[in-house]
C-alpha cells in the first residue's frame, strides 16, 4: 500500500498532520464551536425553495463575482459598506487563504499571536508564507505596546489578529488594532469569526476600515448563523483588497447553490441569530460556574470558554469523553476549551466535569 513517504510530497509538508478535531459519536459534542441549535423550519423551507430555484440552471456557471450575495452581506454588516467592500468564499478559511496567496507567498512573512487560531499557520504553510509565532502574556492578553514591538521586530507582510481570539475567547482592545496599523508595513487582518457573540459594548474592527486601506476584517456565517454546513465566509475591506483577492480566486469558486442558500439565510437572519443571546447565557453560565468551583477561566466574547483543569488536560479530556462529553484539547498544557451549547448540554458538561475533577 502506498504511503505519503512514497510520494514526491513537498519537504515542508512531510510529518505534518491535517487540521481537524475528533468527531466522536458521543451524546454531547462541544468541541468545534458549532451552533448547537438546528436551523428553524421556516428557514429550512426558505433555503429549500432558494435551492430549488437554481436547479434548472445548474448547467450554467454561477455568478463568479457573487454580486447579489455581496450586496446582502454589506447590508447585514452596515458601517457604510457596499458591495465593492465585500468578498465571499467557502468559509473564512478560504478568504484567509486568498489573502495569503495575494499578499504573502515565498519570501514573505505572516505574524500571529499564539495561542490563536491554529489554522492560520497551516494556511501560511500551504501558501509558502513564512509563519512567525508571536507571543501573548501569561493571561493570554495582547497589549498594543507588545504587539507593536513584535511587528517592528519582524516587519511582517501580514499580521493576523483574532477578535474574539480562538481558543481564548477574548476580544481585542481596538487600540491594539490601531497601533498595529500604524506600524505594520503590510496587511492587517482581523479575524472576527465570533463577533456576534461579543459582550455588550465590545467594538468591532469594522469601525476602523475608513482610512485604513490595508485593514481587512474577516467574518463567517458558520457560528452565529448556524450555517457551518453551508460554508460561507467573507471579508470587508477597501475595494482595492477585493480586487487583489480576485487575482487568486479560483474560477466560479462559489457555487450557485451556496450563494442561494447563503442569501436565503441572510434574508432570515433575525430567526437564525435569535439563538445568539441564548448561547451567550450558557457561555456566561459556564464561566461563572467554573470560577465558583475555583478554576481559572479566560474572559470570553465568543461561543466557547477556555478553562484550566489543574493538571494533565489530556487525562481530563479522555475522562469526559468516556462520560459522553466531547470538548476540545487545543494543546495548551492544563487547559481545555468547551463550546457553549444548549442548556441541557451545559448541564451535562458541568455535571460530568465536576465528577471527573473530583475523581482525579
Amino acid at each position: 500500500m502506498t504511503s505519503l513517504d512514497d510520494l514526491p510530497l513537498r519537504p515542508d509538508l512531510r510529518g505534518r498532520s491535517p487540521y481537524g478535531a475528533p468527531q466522536l459519536e458521543v451524546p454531547v459534542r462541544l468541541n468545534t464551536n458549532e451552533n448547537s441549535y438546528p436551523v428553524p423550519e421556516t428557514v429550512v423551507d426558505a433555503i429549500g425553495k432558494a435551492l430549488y430555484a437554481e436547479l434548472a440552471d445548474l448547467n450554467r456557471y454561477p455568478d463568479r463575482d457573487a454580486l447579489a450575495l455581496r450586496a446582502d452581506l454589506a447590508d447585514y454588516l452596515g458601517h457604510g459598506l457596499g458591495t465593492a467592500n465585500l468578498w465571499a468564499a467557502n468559509g473564512s478559511n478560504e478568504i484567509q487563504q486568498q489573502l495569503l496567496q495575494a499578499f504573502g507567498g515565498p519570501g514573505r512573512t505572516a505574524l500571529g499571536f499564539t495561542p490563536a487560531y491554529s489554522m492560520h499557520p497551516l494556511l501560511a504553510l500551504g501558501t509558502g508564507t513564512t509563519w512567525v509565532d508571536g507571543r501573548r502574556d501569561g493571561e493570554f492578553g495582547l497589549t498594543a505596546a507588545d504587539a507593536v514591538a513584535q511587528v517592528e521586530t519582524h516587519q511582517p507582510d501580514l499580521v493576523l489578529l483574532c477578535s474574539p481570539n480562538n481558543p481564548t475567547g477574548t476580544a481585542l482592545d481596538p487600540a491594539v488594532v490601531t497601533a498595529v496599523l500604524a506600524v505594520a508595513p503590510g496587511m492587517v487582518v482581523v479575524d472576527e469569526a465570533y463577533a456576534e457573540f461579543a459582550r455588550p459594548g465590545t467594538p468591532t474592527a469594522l469601525a476602523l476600515l475608513p482610512g485604513h486601506p490595508r485593514l481587512v476584517v474577516t467574518r463567517t456565517m458558520s457560528k452565529a448563523f448556524g450555517f457551518a454546513g453551508g460554508r460561507l465566509g467573507y471579508l470587508a475591506a477597501d475595494p482595492a483588497v477585493v480586487d487583489a483577492v480576485q487575482l487568486v480566486r479560483l474560477p466560479y469558486h462559489l457555487s450557485a447553490l451556496t450563494q442561494a442558500a447563503a442569501r436565503a439565510a441572510l434574508a432570515h437572519r433575525d430567526a437564525l441569530l435569535a439563538t445568539v443571546d441564548a448561547i451567550k447565557v450558557q457561555r456566561d453560565r459556564i464561566v461563572g460556574t467554573l470560577r465558583e468551583r475555583g478554576l481559572r477561566v479566560a474572559e470570553s466574547d465568543a461561543n466557547f470558554v477556555l478553562f484550566e483543569v489543574g493538571g494533565d488536560q489530556g487525562v481530563v479530556w479522555r475522562a469526559l469523553v468516556e462520560r459522553g462529553v466531547l470538548v476540545r484539547d487545543v494543546g495548551l498544557p492544563g487547559w481545555l476549551r468547551v463550546t457553549a451549547g444548549t442548556p441541557a448540554e451545559t448541564d451535562a458538561f458541568l455535571t460530568e466535569l465536576s465528577i471527573v475533577l473530583e475523581s482525579l
